[in-house]
């Protein structure tokens, strides 16, 4: 039988919990555009919406790509380059870079800073970084290869589940677990943008269900922000979302990535999903009070009865009274007990008629059979 997934604590204050609140990533990837400037911009914009962490993307060319591939002509309007070699290494950043962008992002702004690794020697310069965890996207979700060198740098594996199959995935969670990977898996449909109707969030509670020993995440590609939260409603311990400055921006990551009104409007509106989620426990309230004073009905006699009397339902109605008596959730604890004073038709029958103990205003008790 699989164990609960551990949490993965990347912090005091930051963690993957099955409990604890949603960790939000804020995915800058290339959506830079090459403009270092512009990187730390997004990262202060993602630190200001309430992001956890900003993630970018790192690849070194020769290793990602062959030679054919980098020579291949990349016309159009999101080019940044005549060859696809020359487009990629026009978005690309150095190591120095990468550095200095996460100390930027670590001691200034206060934001947690990661990357996807997209091929083997950016998962050794990431590990280089002390990146607080690797995230693998989903096209090298079954790169046995790289998962394994992003396993043996021993950090927190976040892994895009695109363009798989449950076949796929449960091969997936046997590599890594062999591997000994520290790891979470995130729900993902590989389309930009991905159409609403494909998105079938119903697999993230499945998938918790399959591979309880880890958490499951979600990485968004729709538009608008209501899917991805309730991604969160549907059990995502992750969320991962796109962010730019403008949709219309050159590049193809822009139209389905979150401006800043509507990452902030995300972040918000899942904290408050998450409050309102609170816990699998059916009790009364304590908001309920007022309520119940008001509405809560209670018995009181159906007809004149002296003391002694020993009360059948036919004895009882259910009414708003005044003063509050014995709630009627306790109607069928009544019948069979003897009245020890004489009531009236119509007055509410008190604890004390009939020696139970209960509280003064008839409030329901919480349930002794409820879990803690």
């Amino acid at each position: 039988m699989l164990q609960p997934a551990d949490d993965i604590r990347f912090n005091t204050e930051k963690a993957i919990t099955a409990t604890g609140p949603c960790f939000i990533i804020a995915e800058i990837g290339q959506n830079h555009q090459g403009n270092f400037n512009l990187a730390k911009k997004l990262i202060r914009v993602a630190k200001d919406c309430g992001a956890d962490c900003v993630k970018f993307q790192k690849s070194c060319l020769p290793s990602k790509f062959n030679r054919r591939a980098l020579r291949r002509p990349y016309p159009g309007p999101n080019s940044w380059g005549d060859t696809y070699g020359a487009h990629k290494k026009y978005l690309e950043f150095t190591h120095e870079q990468f550095k200095e962008l996460q100390d930027y992002a670590e001691q200034e702004v206060g934001i947690m800073f990661s990357a996807s690794a997209m091929d083997e020697d950016s998962v050794v310069m990431l590990d280089r970084l002390g990146v607080p965890f690797i995230k693998v996207g989903s096209g090298d979700n079954c790169n046995l290869p790289l998962l394994r060198r992003a396993a043996d740098t021993g950090r927190p594996l976040l892994v895009s589940t695109g363009m798989m199959n449950l076949r796929d995935l449960r091969m997936l969670h046997e590599h890594l677990t062999k591997m000994k990977a520290r790891y979470a898996l995130l729900h993902c449909v590989s389309s930009y943008p991905a159409p609403l109707e494909q998105l079938n969030l119903r697999v993230i509670p499945e998938l918790k269900r399959l591979f309880p020993d880890i958490h499951i995440g979600y990485s968004g590609h729709e538009m608008g922000v209501d899917a991805s939260v309730a991604a969160v409603a549907a059990g995502a311990r992750i969320l991962e979302r796109h962010l730019t400055l403008d949709k219309t921006m050159k590049g193809t990551d822009h139209c389905c990535s979150l401006e800043p009104l509507e990452l902030s409007r995300l972040v918000r509106t899942v904290r408050q999903v998450e409050s309102a989620l609170g816990k699998p426990l059916k009790e009364v309230q304590p908001c309920e009070a007022t309520c119940w004073l008001k509405l809560g009905k209670c018995l009181v006699a159906a007809r004149d009865m002296p003391e002694g009397h020993v009360l059948a339902a036919e004895d009882l109605s259910v009414k708003v009274a005044e003063p509050m008596g014995i709630p009627s959730n306790r109607f069928m604890d009544v019948i069979g007990k003897a009245l020890r004073n004489a009531v009236s038709f119509d007055d509410s029958i008190l604890p004390e008629d009939l020696g139970m103990v209960g509280d003064d205003n008839g409030f329901p008790e919480p349930d002794p059979e409820a879990d803690d």
